[in-house]
This record gives structure tokens, C-alpha cells and sequence, in this order.
């Protein structure tokens, strides 16, 4: 049984061309989170490599790798050392994985559809020994479907590993406006849901370096600014947007019952009403 509050850590990392040195950096940093008392930990999304999908390249198919694998083994051994849940995304070879994102983007330099199939399990929230955990993954912080369908099975906080930037020609006319966009949609899940939200992203430059095979055009600045927000949508801790942090926040369950009784969202739903959210128009319904 989950106690009434535990302490989540929120990796904020840069990547480097070299997976080997990724892994010892992420490492490091899960330490470092422990060690102030983080009980659990979430790694960015992808934080083996540089962010590859900038272009399409079949021989970055060999990146993938098992689960159970090289790399969860030594998760899984970090993990009990430190007495912690982490939380990791990598480049699953097809096989039984555990949450797979379920939404994927294509757009310019996020070429992810090339590389990734869509999750077929469904959303998951785990039943871990400090609390339940709802782990989504970067694409799908945009949609509240998923945000609600992952609080029902009683997820205590939404995870959000992620690699989001800005196009470095568009930084200074759309930046602010963009990942304002971002924290803001996540912020409404936690309102709309009751739960506490943790989105984790990478930062600094990178043009999807792979061991010196470079994507070709301009790269991406990510952007940083991982946050945990508390169920109300209240921003608690927040990364910059230009470094490397570790964010260490409180998960109250209390004050997540209190703002449930007083914003009861969950109970004033119209289930009854919901049935043609399953179209992806409306106006294609026909009786």
C-alpha cells in the first residue's frame, strides 16, 4: 500500500553521439536523485542517444535493443541498489515491452512514424511499492484521451519522458508561444484528472549525432524546462531551459483527495455522452 507521500525525481539531461557515455551520465544522475531522496526517478525519453529521428536512416534500426535487454539489466540493477522506481524510455526490438507510446508523430525533423510502430497495450498505470505510476511519452502529452484513461486505473502522477525543441530558425517568433503550449496542455491533464503531472525532457543543441553519423539541416535546441505540476495545475519545481537540473518534488495523495472533493471533475463526468469520441470526425458519423 502506497504511504500518503512520496518523492519523484525528474532527470534533465543532454545527450552526447556516444550511448555508452549516455548511459553512465543517466547513471549518475539517478544517483544523484536518489541521494536526495528521490524514491522514484524518470530518465527523458530516448536519453540512450542523441535524438536520431531528425532523418530517416535504416542503419539506426540497429539502435534497438530487447527488453528485458543490455540496458534495462543495468537499470534494473540501479534501481535496486538505490532502492528506487525509475522510469526509462529506449528504442524497444520488438518484444513484450511494458507501456508503449501509443501516439507518433511525423513532422519536420521528428520523423518518429519511419522508426516506431504505435503502442499496442493500451495506457498503464503500475502498482509500484511508493505510489501508482501512469507513464505516457512525449507525443502523447497532447492528448487528454490518454491523460484520462491512464488517471482512471488510479494513477497517482502521469510521467511524460520526453524530447521536445525548437526548430532553431522559428525560436524566436514561436518559442515562448510553444512551450507554453506544452506545459499548458500537460498542466490542464492534471487539473482535468486530479493527479499530479511530471513531463521530462532533454536539452541543449543536437543535430541527432549517433557515434559521428550526423543528420543532415539546421538540428534542434531542446528546450528543456521539465516541470512537476501538482493536481491543481500549479507548477511546484521547474528546470531551465539552457542546462542540465535535477527537479526532486513531493507526491502529497493527500492533497490530491482534497482537491478531488472540492473540483470533482471525475464524478460530474457524462459518461452516458461520450460514445462518438471513439470517431475521429464527427461530421463522418452517419446513423
Amino acid at each position: 500500500m502506497a504511504a500518503e507521500t512520496f518523492r519523484v525525481g525528474l532527470i534533465q539531461m543532454s545527450c552526447s553521439p556516444d550511448p555508452e557515455k549516455n548511459l553512465e551520465h543517466a547513471i549518475d544522475m539517478v544517483r544523484e536523485a536518489a541521494g536526495r531522496g528521490a524514491q522514484v526517478v524518470c530518465l527523458p525519453e530516448l536519453f540512450l542517444t542523441q535524438y536520431f529521428c531528425q532523418r530517416q536512416d535504416h542503419a539506426l534500426f540497429d539502435l534497438a535493443e530487447p527488453i528485458p535487454g543490455p540496458t534495462t539489466t543495468r537499470l534494473s540493477q540501479l534501481a535496486r541498489q538505490q532502492a528506487i522506481v525509475l522510469v526509462a524510455s529506449l528504442f524497444e526490438k520488438r518484444a513484450p515491452g511494458i507501456y508503449r507510446k501509443m501516439h507518433i508523430p511525423d513532422d519536420p525533423l521528428y520523423y518518429e512514424k519511419f522508426y516506431f510502430t504505435p503502442g499496442d497495450l493500451g495506457y498503464k498505470s503500475f502498482d509500484t511499492h511508493f505510489g501508482k505510476l501512469g507513464t505516457l511519452v512525449c507525443w502523447d502529452q497532447w492528448y487528454p484521451e490518454g491523460a484520462r484513461l491512464t488517471s482512471l486505473q488510479g494513477a497517482h502522477v502521469l510521467f511524460y519522458p520526453t524530447a521536445i525543441g525548437w526548430h532553431p530558425a522559428e525560436k524566436a517568433e514561436f518559442g515562448p508561444a510553444q512551450y507554453s503550449a506544452w506545459q499548458t496542455i500537460q498542466r490542464a491533464h492534471a487539473i482535468a484528472n486530479g493527479v499530479y503531472v511530471a513531463a521530462v525532457n532533454r536539452v541543449g543543441f543536437e543535430a541527432g549525432d549517433v557515434r559521428g553519423n550526423r543528420a543532415p539541416g539546421p538540428g534542434l535546441e531542446f528546450w528543456g524546462g521539465s516541470f512537476l505540476s501538482d493536481p491543481f495545475g500549479r507548477v511546484m519545481a521547474q528546470s531551465p531551459h539552457d542546462r542540465e537540473d535535477i527537479l526532486v518534488g513531493e507526491i502529497d495523495l493527500r492533497k490530491m483527495e482534497d482537491v478531488r472533493r472540492n473540483w470533482p471533475f471525475l464524478r460530474d463526468r457524462r459518461i452516458d455522452s461520450y460514445g462518438p469520441i471513439t470517431h475521429r470526425f464527427l461530421d463522418q458519423v452517419r446513423e
